[in-house]
This record gives C-alpha cells, structure tokens and sequence, in this order.
C-alpha cells in the first residue's frame, strides 16, 4: 500500500512532472500565439476566423488558467507515478511485452476513446445546471487564441486530467504511447483553438480526412451555441445532431479569404464580431 513515506519520497518527481506539464502546454501555445498574433506576415493570415481579436487582457486570463490548469493535469501526473510505482496499472516498460504493432493500435485506441469522453463530458458541462461550474470560465473566450485551449476552470481541469487515470486501468500502455497521446492532445487542442484555420482547403468533405474537425469547426462552438463538441473528429457530433449546419460553408468561406486582398487581416478589428452571418442555436 502506497503511505505517506511513498509522497514524501517522490515529492521531487512532482516537481519534474510540473515543470515538464507547463512546458508542454507553454511551447506550443506560446509559438503558435507568437506566429500567428504576432508575426503580422505569416502564411495564414487571411484565414482569421473571426475578426476581431482579444484584447491583451483575455489573453493574460488565459495564460494564468492555462498555467493553473498544468499544475492540476501535473498533481494528476504525480499521482499517476504513485500508483505505476505499487504496480496498479496497466502501464509496462518492456515493448517486447506486447509488440510494436500493439503499440501503435494502442495509441490510436487512446485517442479515439479520448474523443468519446471529451464529446461526452463536454456536452454534459453545457448543461445549465453544471455550466458556471465547470465551463463558463473557458466560454470566455469568445475569439479564442491558442492560449485558450487549456484555459480551463479548476473542476474542468480535473475533468479532462480524468480520462488518462482512468484509461491506464482499462489499457495497457507504454510511456513512450502516453507521450505521444499527450503530445497529440495538446497540439490538435491549440490548432482547435489557434483562431486561423491551418487545415487544407477541402478538408471537411474529403473523403479521409474529413472526419478531422477543423479550426473553423471548434471556432463555431465557441461563436455559436449547441453546436461542435467534438475534440479530433466529427462522428460524435454528427451522430446526435450537433454539427454546425453551415460548418462546410464556412470553412469554404475562410479558406477563400486567403486570396482576397480585402480579407479580415487587411482590416483587423480590435473588438470580436463574427466574420459572418450565422444562425443562432439553442444551447
């Protein structure tokens, strides 16, 4: 049984796992944030989303909730580590246990169960009874930067830090897959929440990688109401009739601007409003 001697002697791997949960949230944010907001030049630039952009205030309120939200998913980390160390999990070291193959089928499986729990827990946060609770903090963010993606209210950090605790207990993994699964996480969560769509045109209707959601498609969740919770594939909202109606013919519309001289990054706005028109839906 794990006492209080097991905490004590393990104090200073929570300091690693800390430091290295910040940083693997802070890089990717802060360069996709410094490419994106400030290099005024770069490729994409004409693919705004919306806009308007945040005012610097926002943007610090989402790198403070952000940063809170690595401390969480790192206490999480830490108690992960305890419970590998007493041999609770799932978790193995040695590839030659399962095989390669297995360790990718393994990653594959852990992100589309982690799409499940995210379409489905999430959905469950907009419910009004839950919604200040858990998620209004994170809806704050109306024309969200890549800050945004983890700028989460403390309950819905412990959420979403959820899944990975669970999942070793069901699914054997490898650090190695675990990594990955986080790294995959963190980069699809900022490029959802980047404000410029970085996918290809044609992305929504092509026949593979179609079932990717886009920028555009988690942008509209955030500009819209009951609409878009898929986290990195659109089966889940199709399914229950949450897709935005007009999410391909907006995304087209995007994607177009980046040829227009007359585009939203000629123009920038410094209060958020919808680029375009959209329908109102009920929450």
């Amino acid at each position: 049984m794990a006492g209080f001697e097991d905490f004590i002697v393990a104090w200073p791997v929570w300091l690693k796992i800390l430091v290295g949960q910040v940083l693997l949230i802070a890089v990717p944010a802060s360069a996709a944030y410094l490419f994106l907001y400030r290099w005024k030049g770069h490729p994409f630039r004409r693919r705004k989303i919306q806009a308007g952009f945040e005012p610097a205030s926002v943007i610090r309120r989402e790198v403070r909730y952000a940063l809170l939200a690595a401390l969480i998913f790192a206490l999480n980390g830490f108690c992960i580590y305890i419970l590998m160390g007493q041999g609770w999990t799932l978790v193995y070291t040695e590839v030659a246990e399962y095989g390669w193959l297995y360790g990718v089928f393994s990653l594959v499986a852990a992100i589309i169960l982690h799409d499940a729990y995210f379409f489905w827990t999430h959905r469950m946060m907009h419910h009004p009874r839950l919604f200040d609770l858990f998620h209004r903090l994170h809806h704050e963010s109306k024309s969200p930067s890549p800050w945004a993606a983890y700028a989460f209210a403390p309950l819905e950090a412990v959420v979403q830090t959820m899944f990975l605790t669970l999942l070793i207990f069901v699914l054997p993994l490898h650090p190695v897959v675990i990594y990955l699964f986080m790294f995959h996480m963190i980069a699809r969560n900022v490029i959802g929440h980047s404000g410029f769509e970085l996918f290809p045109r044609g992305t929504p209707a092509h026949r593979v990688f179609g079932i990717l959601t886009t920028t555009t498609h988690h942008d509209l969740h955030h500009s819209s109401k009951g609409v878009n919770y898929g986290l990195y594939f659109v089966w889940w909202d199709r399914l229950a009739g949450t897709e935005h109606p007009e999410y391909r013919e907006i995304f087209n519309q995007v994607v177009a601007r980046e040829k227009s001289p007359t585009g939203p990054a000629s123009n920038p706005k410094t209060s958020w409003e919808p680029v375009l028109t959209r329908k109102k839906h009920a929450k």
